[in-house]
């Protein structure tokens, strides 16, 4: 089928994909910039985005794919995930919610090893010595009453959901369009937090309305746009690299736009983390292909 945007060449691929990383770790500022709560905020982001990626199949007329049970239960994890990250950013910091969220490669360690059967090894275990130092680094102090660690233990929730998220996909996007999938998982998303809503509405405002249109249409539709896009051209590994450094371009945008310095901890902590992530990655081709045929084992 012809891309609608044409075929994007080695040199503008890396610029799709550094842009959709960099307007991903964008959409944790707007955790402090809407005065709305993380299920409004993921609600309002789940309908906008669904009808941005409903608008773009159209115009690329490419099917969203039929329904299946296995979207609807990756659309409530979306919600999970989306609704922990950004009660980790309104309770600590854009810092703290990116770096707890980025600790999913632990988990995607874990998920892999109990539902895919995947065998850990030695170098499984630097990766989560690094991810748990790191996270400890960002502990000013071990007492639940302090916002920072409710806010590290919210990312980390975010971080877990994620991982869910990912390895469920994994066997999806075998078979679909990686953007109806985002469409159906977004949709059902917002299904699943209406209820909600409907049971105590809060109204946003103009302003918040504005936001939350830039959220889901930059951040959410035209992101994964431009990262799926990028994949025609650059490798999954030079992919997941990038998509590494979310945290890092999320902390300097939330340095230069809302003026929040971290402290040294937490550079340390982001240092250790995304190398732990990197670290991950670089191993990811040795394991996929044995990852691969465990997952069209379990999708038969």
């Amino acid at each position: 089928m012809r891309d609608a945007l044409g075929a994007p060449t080695q040199r503008s691929a890396l610029v799709s994909l550094h842009a959709a990383v960099l307007l991903f770790g964008f959409a944790g500022l707007f955790g402090k910039w809407l005065a709305l709560s993380p299920e409004s905020i993921v609600l309002g982001r789940a309908v906008v985005a669904s009808v941005a990626l409903a608008a773009l199949l159209r115009v690329l007329r490419e099917p969203s794919g039929g329904f299946e049970w296995k979207l609807a239960a990756g659309g409530a994890v979306l919600a999970l995930h989306w609704i922990a990250f950004f009660r980790a950013v309104q309770m600590s910091s854009v810092a703290v919610g990116l770096l707890g969220f980025a600790s999913f490669p632990l988990f995607v360690l874990i998920a892999e090893a109990m539902f895919l059967r995947r065998r850990l090894h030695v170098a499984d275990g630097v990766t989560v010595a690094l991810v748990t130092c790191g996270l400890l680094l960002l502990v000013p102090e071990f007492r639940i009453e302090n916002r920072v660690v409710q806010g590290l233990l919210w990312g980390v929730l975010s971080g877990l959901m994620f991982a869910l998220l990912a390895v469920g996909n994994r066997a999806l996007a075998s078979r679909r369009s990686a953007t109806g999938v985002a469409l159906w998982q977004n949709a059902c998303a917002a299904a699943c937090l209406l209820p909600g809503f409907a049971l105590d509405p809060v109204m946003p405002s103009a302003r918040d309305v504005v936001l939350l249109i830039v959220l889901g249409v930059v951040c959410t539709a035209l992101a994964h746009t431009l990262f799926i896009r990028s994949m025609r051209v650059v490798s999954a590994h030079t992919a997941s690299v990038v998509a590494a450094l979310e945290p890092v371009y999320g902390i300097a945008l939330a340095f230069a736009l809302l003026g929040e310095t971290p402290g040294w901890r937490t550079l340390i902590g982001a240092a250790l983390i995304v190398g732990a992530a990197l670290r991950a990655t670089s191993r990811a081709g040795e394991i996929d292909a044995a990852v691969d045929d465990r997952i069209d084992d379990l999708d038969r």
